[in-house]
């Protein structure tokens, strides 16, 4: 049986990566690192490193899916704590577009990307674009606002559960350094994508178009964080957001 780990198992992504490597049959012996004390949950920190060792002790395979504070920090934390137990396999989530686009959050994924390069233990990277549910906050985030503002660049984003199941593939298999980035069924406009979700949640405010000056936003614009050829993801926007809206009822 192959002992799994992941971190960030509680988070957007983790939930479903957990549940399908679990669903994946008796193959898998599946941790759930965080800092929570409950049932089902292995407790450690990676800042602090309390109960780390313990943690990774006897484990095969670490998917390394957490995100927060000082994120190169824990996974540096992480990756020695892992080399230290003889963890035979690191899978790594990152994102599509990091190295094009000079944000501070972006950045720290390159640098975590290199740290497992670096690491001296077998690894995969696997990059994805942002989720439905980013695009989805971008708007929700502007319920005070008069109009819907909608930055004028191109998105494609990916429902969490289809990247969880890429990842369960990669925990499957041998370790293959950097493999092909994955998206989502739909590169659009954010306008367009602002439009769907005004429709979905009844919003008859305007759309307006945003641009914005500075290195940050013309790594978007040039198209960085969208992956050419054919897509991965088949959950579009919209039937993201109504699966979300049957939820609720």
């Amino acid at each position: 049986m192959t002992t799994v780990l992941v971190t960030g198992g509680t988070g957007a992504l983790g939930v479903p990566t957990v549940t399908q490597l679990r669903a994946a049959g008796s193959g898998y012996d599946v941790r759930v690192l965080s800092r929570r004390r409950d049932q089902g949950l292995t407790t450690g920190d990676l800042l602090t490193g309390a109960g780390i060792a313990s943690a990774v002790a006897d484990v095969d395979t670490i998917v390394h899916l957490s995100t927060g504070k000082r994120n190169v920090e824990a996974a540096s934390n992480l990756l020695t704590a892992a080399r230290a137990s003889g963890v035979s396999h690191v899978v790594l989530i990152s994102i599509v577009g990091i190295d094009q686009v000079p944000l501070p959050y972006y950045r720290e994924k390159v640098a975590i990307e290199e740290l497992v390069r670096q690491s001296a233990m077998p690894f995969t990277i696997l990059r994805s674009t942002q989720f439905h549910t980013l695009i989805e906050r971008i708007f929700t985030g502007q319920r005070a606002s008069p109009a819907i503002l909608a930055p004028s660049f191109s998105a494609q984003p990916i429902d969490p559960a289809e990247v969880a199941s890429r990842l369960v593939e990669l925990v499957g298999g041998v370790p293959a350094g950097r493999v092909a980035d994955i998206g989502g069924p739909e590169a659009r406009s954010v306008r367009e994508f602002a439009a769907v979700w005004a429709r979905s949640t009844r919003s008859r405010r305007p759309v307006w178009p945003l641009r914005l000056p500075g290195k940050i936003y013309a790594g978007f614009a040039a198209g960085g964080i969208l992956v050419p050829g054919e897509p991965y993801g088949r959950r579009t926007f919209q039937e993201f957001l109504s699966n979300r809206a049957a939820d609720t009822v």
